[in-house]
């Protein structure tokens, strides 16, 4: 690799890749020992562009989330199917997956700031900051800078903007699809509120089951659908809708717990 090579945003890819690596090395044992995640639907990856490709999630934590995606996403490029096993793959790791995050997470800190050179597209909220509501105009900065890294790689978001369960999708998402147009792909998580603390860094529980569904790519009209209509897919895809509060039969309440007892110890 070319020493000085950098990507559109001006990291080095040297210092990136190395960056994967160690962190990767660090976090690896936070999803295959302390805690096992269970995989689904990683041969999806395989098929996928080398960029135009938006991943849609819950959040559930500021940085584990992403961590265990890095993970899943470069062990099933180097050939495995729903397993992280093995580090190898943490040798050459794809250097155009980025993620987008709020730019003042990202700047809290020396470790946060390095998280962001490993492939943070970071925006400025326009709903939230420092703890309080606001209510600022979207930067049309923040929306070009997404569509580079969608024209470079793929870029994962979390459309909730925030790790609170079942709060609405965000239509800037929906905008950004429109205007793209990449390859939607749904991911569902859970587990991770459970082993971690909000941030993601701390370990609060272990032997936790963490679970990652990566689902088929969401069939988008992007010329004719309208902005609520994408929303409302994105929302049943990531399995965030309102009706996902249903009340639960018996037996689902028993597979339900049956799960939870795994899940917390």
């Amino acid at each position: 690799m070319n020493l000085f090579k950098r990507n559109p945003f001006g990291h080095n890819l040297f210092i990136k890749k190395w960056l994967i690596r160690v962190l990767g090395l660090l976090t690896h044992q936070r999803f295959n020992r302390f805690n096992k995640l269970k995989i689904e639907g990683s041969d999806v990856l395989k098929s996928l562009p080398q960029n135009n490709v938006l991943f849609v999630s819950n959040h559930q934590t500021y940085f584990a989330d992403v961590a265990a995606m890095f993970h899943v996403f470069n062990a099933s490029l180097s050939g495995r199917v729903d397993s992280i096993k093995n580090m190898t793959y943490l040798w050459q790791p794809k250097l155009n997956i980025y993620y987008v995050a709020a730019k003042e997470t990202m700047k809290a800190g020396l470790l946060p700031r390095i998280l962001a050179y490993v492939g943070s597209v970071s925006i400025e909220r326009t709903w939230r900051s420092k703890g309080e509501d606001v209510n600022r105009q979207v930067k049309m900065s923040d929306i070009s800078n997404i569509g580079v890294a969608l024209d470079d790689g793929w870029v994962i978001t979390f459309p909730q903007g925030t790790t609170t369960p079942f709060k609405p999708i965000r239509k800037g998402t929906a905008h950004i699809i429109k205007k793209y147009k990449p390859i939607v792909i749904p991911i569902v998580i859970d587990g991770f509120r459970r082993s971690f603390d909000k941030k993601g860094i701390r370990i609060k529980k272990r032997n936790i089951l963490q679970s990652m569904e990566i689902k088929k790519p969401i069939e988008i009209d992007y010329d004719k659908e309208s902005i609520d209509s994408i929303v409302e897919k994105i929302e049943y895809a990531i399995e965030q809708h309102p009706s996902f509060l249903k009340v639960l039969s018996e037996k689902e309440l028993l597979d339900l717990e049956k799960s939870n007892k795994q899940r917390e110890w």
